[in-house]
């Protein structure tokens, strides 16, 4: 007797639009233009873009497992670029456009990436980062028809793409690739050290997306239409180019700008149900309506990442949009979900980030990475595994996770008793005043709590005497609040000499390329006496 079998079917990234395309073909694509317009693009129409891509970037001589890197906002041309680069094999490295050329340079030294493709308004950021990287031979304009054919640095043949889209060849194979092959690669922010490249797998962005259709974690269905305000060029831009397709939804995307104006425009405008993006991006928006008025009453839910929710932006967010909050916790390393409350959920709070979701497992030891013998209700160090956990960073020979697989994330959290996960802090981010430790994490949850305060940020400033003492910088909304105002959520909750030694109010917090608080710039600033 022969026993049964199940078929080989590769878990490949390209499946996603390919899916789309066949049966949610006019679900659309929307993408928002830095001039106000608007471009729309059903699934099928994208597919046979994204399969132009391959086709142009195989007569460039791009191979399966070369790197080609990208340079853009959220557009449709990136969108289908990704795909494009995806489906045949090579490997996308999103660079983020609010970096530095210097730094944009040095990463695309690291991925020796030969064609890069750019939005046409980072044309020169491109030129400059190019300079004296001699790999890239190659740079192509996305979402532009035409461009005068040029050079950069008398090296860089610059064009745009759309051209070499209309000759190109149709029948590059999508997918016949092993499903561990390269996918993505993306560095990490850097805002605690220096960036370090993630390789991404099919594979592992595959089962991501699974995690995220999920009904308890983002659920995406076909009548949702979702707005991306998370960049794609960080961490996949939480994995909606792949999940949003899949689930045949509309697929909203703001290009350049995310200020309030432009988002509430297009929450109306698109009939937008769930938006996705940091914190900040989401107090712009209140406070654009705020000032000027209005309402976006479709928006139905908003999945906030990437930096603490303070508790009084959570409770002014639901009750100016209307929409629910849902707090999630994750990285890059991460692919880059890591947890997620449950939508709908009475019981969630603005600290609590939820529950991790089939296939990733979480890990509370101590600073020496023993494991603690109570995982619920004690702070440890939070290290995860899974098949979406990056194993060895980009280029690094030693691996970035321990002899059982676990990866030591950096964080300090805590476990509730239902499993829900608190991130009370960085490691890195603690402050010793006088041999003794001090979190910042939880004094900026205190004062972040209140509702004068946007965001909060606590810092060590060094100091002769204690080596650090915490300081605290604010951003407030409003201008009355007193120093002893700020201080007092502090006195009966933490010890007398947790209590910052100075106030520093800031009319705007520096933010870090991914919409985080910019802790480094605050140190380089605010850290020395």
């Amino acid at each position: 007797m022969i026993d049964g079998s199940m078929q080989s079917y590769g878990l490949t990234l390209d499946k996603f639009l390919s899916h789309a395309a066949k049966w949610h073909p006019d679900a659309e694509t929307v993408s928002a233009g830095a001039d106000g317009s608007i471009a729309r693009i059903g699934y099928a129409a994208l597919y046979e873009r994204a399969r132009a891509v391959s086709g142009a970037l195989h007569a460039m001589g791009v191979r399966a497992g070369h790197r080609v890197a990208t340079l853009a906002w959220n557009t449709q041309g990136h969108l289908e670029s990704w795909y494009g680069i995806i489906g045949m094999g090579a490997v996308c490295h999103t660079l983020n456009p609010r970096l530095t050329a210097a730094q944009i340079g040095a990463m695309l030294v690291q991925s020796e990436a030969g064609i890069l493709l750019v939005s046409p308004d980072l044309l020169p950021l491109a030129e400059a980062a190019t300079c004296n990287v001699g790999t890239v031979r190659r740079i192509l304009l996305l979402d532009a028809t035409e461009t005068d054919a040029g050079e950069a640095d008398g090296r860089v043949a610059v064009g745009a793409l759309e051209p070499a889209l209309a000759a190109a060849p149709a029948d590059v194979a999508w997918g016949e690739f092993d499903e561990n092959s390269p996918s993505g690669l993306c560095f990490t922010s850097g805002t605690t050290g220096a960036p370090k490249g993630v390789t991404y797998t099919h594979r592992g962005c595959y089962l991501h997306t699974m995690r995220q259709l999920q009904a308890d974690v983002m659920g995406v269905r076909a009548r949702d239409a979702v707005l991306a305000v998370v960049p794609m060029f960080h961490a996949n831009a939480w994995g909606l180019p792949f999940s949003v397709p899949a689930a045949g939804g509309k697929l909203v995307l703001p290009g350049r700008h995310s200020d309030g104006a432009h988002l509430a425009a297009l929450i109306r405008g698109e009939g937008v149900t769930a938006g996705v993006g940091v914190p900040t991006v989401w107090l712009g928006l209140v406070e654009h309506l705020e000032r000027e008025g209005g309402e976006v009453p479709t928006l139905e839910r908003i999945l906030v990442g990437g930096a603490p929710m303070p508790p009084a932006l959570m409770e002014r967010i639901e009750r100016r949009l209307g929409a629910e909050v849902q707090t999630s916790w994750g990285m890059t390393e991460l692919s880059p979900l890591g947890t997620a409350a449950v939508p709908g959920d009475p019981g969630r709070t603005a600290g609590v980030s939820g529950k991790p979701a089939i296939g990733v497992d979480l890990l509370l030891t101590d600073a020496e990475g023993r494991a603690l013998a109570e995982q619920r209700g004690a702070e440890g160090h939070l290290r995860v595994r899974g098949p979406s956990v990056v194993e060895r960073y980009f280029g690094h020979d030693r691996p970035a996770t321990d002899a059982e697989g676990w990866f030591d994330t950096g964080d300090l959290a805590r476990l509730d008793r239902a499993g829900n996960l608190t991130i009370t802090g960085r490691s890195k981010d603690l402050i010793k005043s006088g041999g003794e430790w001090i979190n910042p994490a939880e004094i900026e949850a205190l004062v972040g709590a209140l509702p004068q305060v946007s965001l909060a940020a606590v810092i060590g400033r060094s100091d002769p005497k204690w080596g650090e003492r915490p300081i605290l910088l604010v951003e407030t909304n409003d201008a009355s609040v007193s120093d002893d105002d700020l201080l007092a959520p502090l006195r009966e909750r933490v010890a007398s000499w947790w209590i910052p030694d100075a106030i520093v109010r800031l009319d705007a917090m520096p933010l870090a390329p991914t919409g985080k608080i910019d802790k480094m710039q605050l140190r380089a600033d605010y850290g020395q006496v």
